[in-house]
């Protein structure tokens, strides 16, 4: 176990590195200067842009322009924002608890429903709950979120006259109703393409379980129905259903951009947009590497639970 842990967080760093030199190149040969675009109706000369230029390093080549910059990182010195003119890591890690907070509440909201579900439908193979049941997964996966957040707005605006408040997000500690309503409804849009992946994922899972020879044999022996499914099949559907649920967890932290941008949260995936938009290449550059890095520890701890799962897992 040990051993392979270690292998495991050894194998982050290749593909942490890869991912920071393929997010530099990629933002650097994007056509348009981001220098010209600040300045675009500054009074500023040609000149003195340049001089800005050499000040930021940008007239370097982009070898030395991007180890520059990784141990940057390495040393938590990833620049500043060139709007903000604040340090990159102290903007994300302002907005950090927001996204946490609504990727966190969307997980446990799609974890806590998809699961009830698909044991559901499995159970009911083929019956009124199942084709029910997989019917909404089917419009929950095919349904993009913000066309359900638009929607989810304007009707509770029109039917109720009321919308999420909107700005300032309050502290979950200091006032928790407004925080509640703030993140409810946009943490369960984002977690409605969750619960629709695993609704199917634990469905389809453990119809295949229950097919198993152990599974025959629970039964022969007159186990109770109820005990077979839950306690035997239900544990060992899970190891896929982990595997796409912790995916899905990384994902949300990165596809919060729309919602919160929708539903004025501000949080990294608002930061992301905002940089995108005033073409901030450090603030975007260590946006892009945060949420991958956070993205394969996450698939890190997920392979980390099999064996809890299934004991017949050993790792080598």
């Amino acid at each position: 176990m040990t051993q392979y842990l270690v292998k495991r967080i050894l194998l982050v760093f290749p593909v942490v590195l890869g991912v920071s030199l393929f997010t530099f190149v990629l933002i650097r040969i994007v056509p348009g200067d981001v220098l010209d675009v600040m300045y675009a109706d500054s009074p500023l000369s040609v000149e003195e842009i340049q001089k800005i230029r050499v000040q930021l390093g940008m007239d370097k080549p982009m070898l030395v322009q991007y180890l520059e910059w990784i141990s940057g990182v390495a040393r938590l010195d990833a620049g500043k924002s060139l709007w903000t003119r604040r340090p990159t890591l102290q903007e994300i890690a302002d907005r950090l608890p927001v996204t946490v907070q609504l990727a966190i509440m969307a997980f446990v909201i799609g974890f806590v429903l998809s699961i009830p579900m698909g044991v559901l439908a499995a159970t009911t193979q083929d019956k009124m709950p199942d084709q029910i049941t997989r019917l909404l997964a089917v419009i929950g996966a095919a349904t993009p979120d913000f066309w359900i957040a638009t929607i989810a707005i304007v009707f509770l605006a029109s039917t109720f006259g009321w919308i999420p408040p909107i700005g300032g997000v309050a502290g979950p500690l200091e006032n928790p109703s407004v925080n509640f309503q703030q993140f409810l409804f946009p943490s369960l849009i984002l977690g409605t393409n969750l619960t629709a992946s695993l609704v199917r994922y634990t469905r389809n899972q453990l119809l295949e379980v229950i097919r198993q020879d152990y599974i025959r044999t629970a039964f022969a022996k007159g186990l109770e129905a109820k005990r077979v499914w839950y306690v035997h099949a239900v544990k060992n559907a899970m190891i896929p259903v982990v595997t796409q649920a912790g995916a899905q967890l990384g994902g949300l932290l990165g596809g919060t951009v729309i919602i919160e941008n929708i539903f004025s949260l501000p949080g990294v995936g608002q930061l992301t947009l905002s940089a995108i938009h005033h073409r901030d290449v450090p603030q975007l550059e260590i946006n892009v590497l945060f949420l991958a890095t956070v993205y394969v520890l996450i698939n890190l701890v997920v392979d980390l639970t099999y064996g809890w799962l299934d004991p017949r897992i050993r790792y080598s």
